[in-house]
């Protein structure tokens, strides 16, 4: 263990030296408000024992919505230089490979919503598959389909006629890792996707109905077609038992396979191998199939929300803003001391954010940066941000508000249909498939996201653009 000793270097950015066997040191961006919440738990060690992982760069970072998770923690970037032995590690992208977010702009505000909500409320409510189990908007009858998805992602629902040309060109990545491999994926993980592609899933995943509370940055905002009071759809989930599933059996492959390499780890949850080796080749591949089941579950929950808006509103048009991941590894090109290196940048619990710009956006987006949209917890309210020139930890955001108390703690603070009386009295409708679970994702068990995205503003992660407040959620 590491005596983990935070240095302020501004009051947005704490670093830790590199100790043992670190190889680089820690940067965490955090406030004086949110360290507490941090210190309380065990992820300032993980960002160390990340920091001692071969091949990295720069430093072990930490988003400000950290806290513990599998291996790295929740809120990690971590890049590995490919040509000098960097690594990869499934615990760097979690069990949930390409949980990420999808925003959709509806041509309505607030006040012409008013009069439908509540009916389309229970429309989403009937519509929408959710929960542990199978159960799906699409039924994919055979693999041969499902490999389909797993090479393709969004794109091969669009061409199916799920979705349009314009939802690629607003996905991170035109909605598919190219790099995929279907026969890298396990026969049990298949059998877990194969009836859960569009199904939103339990735990923080969320469908919701919002609305553009408060403009920041009013430019961006009228280049995103963002205005106060505006009708906005968040959808937050990822790829389901595939995707943890993928995880699982490469975690296992791995672990046996780190003393051929010479790899020694603090944790054995941060199982890895070189990216060019046999393992590691296999995972990423395993892992851009995950990615494109998760582009996909989101895609078609998108054509589910137009549906629903079109039959109780009229307006089936909604537009989406963006698609992008918050757990993932990629292969990526980076100035790191004087030079352009490829390295394996890995967000786990943090998003992307390019800055203006960028070739990899769509030209409509280029001028303002990449929509980088951070959910918070149930009830209160999410963000969108955008990209900044010179975006640190190599062009990375947080990607929520960042749980303060695990889920079995949550439980014990109150009564499901207590909270659900509270949200209501809110003015958010709330449709969930337990009350007893709801609590897991109370508002109080999360930090504020307000707090959260101003230190991603100040330490130059991403600038806030608009804020959005809940109308009602949809809940496993």
């Amino acid at each position: 263990m590491v005596d983990i000793q935070l240095v302020e270097e501004t009051p947005f950015r704490w670093r830790i030296d590199p100790t043992g066997a670190m190889r680089v040191p820690g940067m965490v961006y955090a406030s004086q408000e949110l360290l507490p919440d941090i210190q309380e738990d065990e992820s300032l060690q993980q960002v160390a024992n990340v920091a001692t992982l071969p091949g990295i760069v720069e430093a072990s970072f930490a988003m400000p919505d950290m806290h513990w998770g599998y291996g790295f923690p929740i809120g990690g970037v971590a890049a590995f230089d490919v040509a000098e032995g960097g690594i990869v590690s499934p615990g760097g992208v979690g069990f949930d490979i390409s949980c990420g977010v999808r925003l959709l702009i509806a041509p309505m505000d607030r006040d012409e919503l008013r009069a439908h909500r509540d009916n389309l409320m229970d429309r989403l409510d009937r519509e929408i598959p959710r929960g542990l189990g199978r159960g799906a908007v699409w039924d994919i009858d055979d693999e041969e389909k499902l490999a389909q998805i797993l090479l393709r992602g969004s794109a091969y629902a669009v061409e199916r006629g799920k979705g349009t040309e314009r939802d690629l060109e607003r996905t991170e990545d035109r909605g598919f890792l190219p790099d995929a491999d279907p026969t890298r994926v396990s026969n049990r993980a298949v059998d877990r996707g194969i009836a859960q592609v569009g199904s939103l899933g339990s735990g923080n995943h969320f469908l919701e109905i919002q609305y553009v509370e408060q403009v920041v940055d009013a430019d961006v905002a009228q280049g995103f077609g963002l205005h106060e009071g505006q009708v906005a759809v968040m959808i937050h989930t990822g790829s389901r038992g595939l995707g943890h599933q993928i995880c699982q059996d490469h975690v296992r492959r791995m672990k046996p396979a780190m003393e051929a390499y010479g790899i020694a780890v603090p944790d054995r949850q941060l199982a890895c191998a070189p990216v060019e080796s046999t393992q590691g080749k296999a995972y990423l591949q395993a892992m851009a199939a995950g990615a494109n089941f998760g582009r996909a579950n989101r895609q078609l929950l998108g054509e589910a929300v137009r549906d629903a808006f079109g039959q109780i509103t009229g307006h089936r048009d909604l537009e989406l803003l963006y698609d992008v991941s918050h757990n993932l590894a990629k292969i990526e090109r980076h100035p790191v001391d004087g030079r352009e290196r490829t390295l394996c940048v890995h967000r786990k619990g943090a998003t992307l954010a390019l800055a203006p710009g960028h070739p990899d956006l769509p030209d409509e987006l280029r001028p303002f940066g990449q929509p980088t949209l951070v959910p918070g917890s149930m009830g209160t309210g999410s963000w969108v941000l955008t990209g900044v020139e010179g975006g640190a930890a190599f062009f990375s955001a947080c990607h929520g508000a960042g749980r303060t108390m695990s889920r079995k703690q949550a439980k014990g603070q109150q009564d499901g249909s207590a909270l659900h009386r509270e949200l209501e009295a809110r003015g958010i409708v709330v449709r969930e498939e337990s009350q007893r679970d709801l609590p897991e994702e109370a508002p109080y068990a999360y930090k504020d996201v307000d707090a959260v995205v101003g230190v991603c503003e100040e330490a130059r992660l991403a600038r806030r653009v608009a804020r959005l407040r809940p109308l009602g959620v949809v809940k496993g």
